[in-house]
């Protein structure tokens, strides 16, 4: 882990330089549509204006590949930064170069610079030396905030920390590794999760680190499908993974020889198309699903069920939605865990962007323990893996 963070080391008149996780959702007229990522940030920038830091800042947006793409420009971000912040966030249209270095050279005490999207450059996503010496020209402490990047070993995440005199992780990133070291390093008995979302595949890894910590996890959304077929189940037109179903078994085995329980939906919400306001049938508990239809979301009886056990357990963490949660008509289950978990008397973990989305339309994010920025991130620090942005700060 990360051996110093921010609180321990001297800030005040140091130009720091700042890596984030501002990779925000934006209209096609470039506004962003959720903040919450700009919004976990602000700490971070607050305790450094308020000690007297000048500060440099920089993330990616989208996957520009390299080249300069307007839409994904970090202009908004600035903005919306700046209307946080209460106080102005200066902006370079460029990431190295001449300006980038004027605009450093300007920067007074309790100020903040963000600089333009790191993939516009080349070298970002290649891990390039010769790029992150140039990012990291002139400044005296880095500052990793972006736990939603710190899987990716880039070149302001990874190689950055070799030419910098001090490098430690932010407020954000340090809270993301307090509250998921709780889930992944010695969880409480009762620890609880909960996985949705499309795909088994994506979350294969996560899976069979699981069953080794775990007490129970419950499935839900469509990936409980490819689990339901494994076990025999007539799953109609659900959306099931074929080449993933004797993983499934493997996984279903060897959570069952570890004591550990894994809870598949009993009834279901069906539908021939995905759509809103069409005729939905509820499959009740031993029924399998007719071959037009489709599962979209857990039944009230699988929701009574995954209720009761979010009340016992004592740390919880979610990943995935239950159902097709966009389409009113299939949000109902995801709804009532979402409320389950908020009331849960549990310390819980909300993790990935359909996760957050949830819980924001479900109106109860204030009261979970802590919302995750990190997606993939999440997923790979709770499988066990070591990311190779919390494994360069313990280098440097």
């Amino acid at each position: 882990m990360a051996k110093k963070f921010l609180k321990d080391v001297a800030v005040r008149d140091r130009l720091v330089f700042v890596r984030n996780d501002f990779n925000v959702p934006l209209d096609a007229a470039g506004r962003i549509t959720d903040d919450t990522r700009i919004q976990a940030a602000i700490p971070t920038f607050r305790y450094l204006i308020e000690n007297g830091a000048r500060v440099v800042c920089a993330s990616h947006l989208g996957r520009p590949k390299g080249e300069v793409i307007p839409d994904c420009s970090l202009a908004p971000v600035a903005k919306r930064q700046g209307e946080l912040l209460g106080q102005p966030v200066s902006f370079c249209p460029e990431v190295v170069g001449a300006k980038a270095e004027k605009a450093k050279a300007k920067l007074k005490a309790g100020k903040v610079l963000l600089l333009e999207n790191l993939r516009f450059h080349p070298g970002e996503t290649k891990n390039d030396a010769a790029f992150a010496a140039e990012l990291a020209r002139g400044i005296d402490l880095y500052v990793d905030d972006a736990f939603g990047a710190c899987h990716r070993a880039h070149a302001s995440i990874d190689q950055i920390t070799r030419f910098v005199p001090q490098s430690v992780a932010g407020l954000l990133l340090k809270k993301e590794i307090d509250f998921l070291s709780m889930a992944a390093d010695n969880p409480p008995d009762n620890y609880l999760v909960i996985l949705g979302g499309a795909k088994v595949s994506d979350k294969l890894p996560l899976l069979t680190h699981l069953v080794t910590k775990a007490d129970t996890i419950l499935i839900g959304g469509a990936m409980a499908y490819t689990f339901l077929l494994a076990r025999g189940m007539d799953v109609g037109s659900s959306r099931v993974e074929k080449d993933c179903l004797e993983l499934c078994r493997e996984i279903l085995q060897k959570a069952e020889g570890g004591g550990v329980r894994i809870l598949l939906p009993e009834d279901h919400i069906a539908a021939t198309r995905i759509e809103p306001n069409i005729t939905v049938r509820i499959i009740r508990p031993g029924e399998g699903i007719p071959g037009e239809m489709m599962g979209l979301d857990i039944g009230p009886e699988t929701v009574e069920q995954y209720q009761a056990e979010i009340g016992r357990a004592e740390l919880i963490f979610w990943n995935g939605p239950m159902g097709v949660f966009e389409v009113d008509t299939f949000a109902g289950g995801t709804m009532e865990i979402a409320a389950a978990v908020a009331a849960a008397k549990a310390t819980t973990i909300i993790g990935g962007g359909d996760s957050i989305a949830a819980i924001n339309k479900a109106g109860v994010a204030r009261c979970i323990s802590h919302i995750s920025t990190g997606g993939g991130a999440a997923l790979e620090f709770l499988a066990g893996d070591k990311l190779p942005g919390i494994e360069a700060l313990t280098e440097a």
